[in-house]
């Protein structure tokens, strides 16, 4: 028979799942990186936890071995279902057989994308880096503040969202900021640092069972978190946030409240949802073509409980291995059965030695969980060395509380090529600089004389 040609959009959970899946066919992956990102730790890297190799591995590097996989780094941005067509951005258009479409989603502000340049959101390793170096960037304006003035300006973090992003966020910016960055700001007090966590519905973490919810809320509030629930954001500027009725004054709002689909779908010309998803038949296809899948976060999908399946890693993941069972086997539409997804349990991390755990009937809270939800990550961490380092990092945090990424790259006041900033140029200066790519490389350059 035949091999097919398999088109994958996305190297995140789904589409990942599926290329090593798929061994009678001919696969290419496209993602506009050049890296597969655990995305369940990204908040580690923003709040200075880990570095950003610790939670990201190479595609190229993972499909080393299989030939039959070919990676192109570009970013999809239509597709031709009558021409069997995907087109790139800086590629030529790549025929398919089957496409399976998985490009994930993106942070959105509910008809208000002005507020993104306020309170960035969480959703790649750019975000992360950006978010991390504003974080640091505050504490050292603070402190050079204090020490001009002699006065203690507040320190005040928002975060909009109480699902687990939001919640594992506080968490780790309460404990870093109190623990870890304390003892360095010597100036600083811990007083002023406030961290609010703002929910619109009535409790956190609304995927959980209501104890669990509460649990988690009564722990952030011991680690000194204020959880604001029933208090919708109706507005942010640069300086600050109205929630509810109230402006808080804050030049530090994290936005984790909400995603959309990424908008490549459109293009399929197929029913969506609100939140900009597929809605797929039964076997993840869509509406009258049986040989296009939509995985991951960018398909509503009916679970047994009739409603939409999460965007959570472990529904991806098995969306991805089902898709590519049905390519693998040649099976017509009449002989699939249905996706039913497996449900292992939801975890979701506070702090040190704190998390929730649900697996069914079984809830679990405090270090127990904790514990799992470390194994569990873990465990799905891509790549030998990025678990020992995670391990490692996590350890040397629990003992010492001295995160080892508290770095920042960018310098935001003048670039390298400022001519006020150039050195002498009567001899060769060698620079050493670190470029923007999500994943940083070092850069010998050399400059001479002659070069200016």
């Amino acid at each position: 028979m035949t091999r097919k040609q398999v088109v994958i959009i996305g190297g995140g959970f789904g589409g990942l799942a599926a290329a090593r899946s798929l061994r009678q066919a001919d696969v290419i992956l496209i993602d506009r990186t050049n890296h597969h990102l655990f995305q369940p730790l990204l908040y580690q890297v923003a709040t200075a936890a880990l570095s950003p190799g610790d939670i990201a591995w190479p595609l190229r590097t993972i499909f080393r071995c299989r030939p039959n996989v070919r990676i192109v780094m570009d970013e999809a941005i239509s597709i031709d279902r009558s021409s069997r067509l995907v087109s790139l951005q800086q590629s030529p258009p790549l025929p398919f057989d089957c496409l399976i479409v998985a490009p994930g989603s993106r942070h959105t502000y509910f008809g208000h994308q002005e507020w993104e340049s306020f309170a960035p959101g969480l959703k790649t390793l750019a975000d992360a880096i950006r978010l991390r170096e504003k974080l640091l960037r505050t504490f050292e304006e603070a402190e050079r503040e204090q020490a001009a003035t002699g006065s203690h300006r507040p320190l005040t973090f928002v975060i909009v969202g109480g699902g687990p992003t939001g919640v594992e966020l506080a968490g780790a910016l309460a404990e870093i900021g109190r623990k870890a960055m304390g003892p360095e700001f010597p100036s600083l007090r811990l007083d002023d640092l406030s961290i609010l966590l703002v929910e619109s519905g009535p409790r956190i973490l609304p995927g959980f069972a209501p104890e669990l919810s509460a649990k988690a809320a009564a722990s952030l509030e011991r680690m000194g978190v204020t959880v604001k629930v029933n208090s919708p954001v109706s507005d942010i500027r640069a300086d600050r946030v109205r929630i509810g009725n109230e402006w808080v004054l804050s030049s530090n709002v994290i936005w984790a409240a909400g995603n959309k689909a990424s908008s490549l779908v459109d293009s399929l010309g197929v029913p969506q949802d609100q939140l900009g998803r597929v809605k797929v038949q039964p076997d993840l296809s869509i509406p009258d073509d049986p040989w296009i899948f939509v995985i991951g976060d960018a398909a509503h999908c009916v679970g047994n409980d009739g409603r939409p399946l999460p965007g959570l890693a472990p529904v991806a993941m098995q969306q991805g291995r089902y898709v590519a069972a049905l390519i693998e086997d040649h099976l017509s539409p009449e002989r699939r059965k249905p996706f039913v997804y497996q449900h292992r349990g939801i975890l979701a991390t506070i702090g040190r030695a704190r998390a929730v755990a649900q697996f069914g009937p079984l809830h679990l809270s405090g270090p127990l969980a904790w514990l799992i939800w470390c194994v569990a990550h873990i465990f799905f961490l891509i790549g030998i060395r990025n678990r020992i380092r995670v391990i490692l990092e996590w350890i040397w945090f629990y003992l010492t509380f001295k995160p080892g990424a508290r770095l920042i790259f960018n310098q935001q006041d003048k670039p390298l090529d400022d001519s006020s900033a150039r050195p002498s140029i009567n001899h060769t200066v060698s620079y050493l600089s670190l470029d923007r790519s999500p994943l940083p490389r070092l850069h010998l350059v050399k400059k001479t004389a002659s070069d200016e």
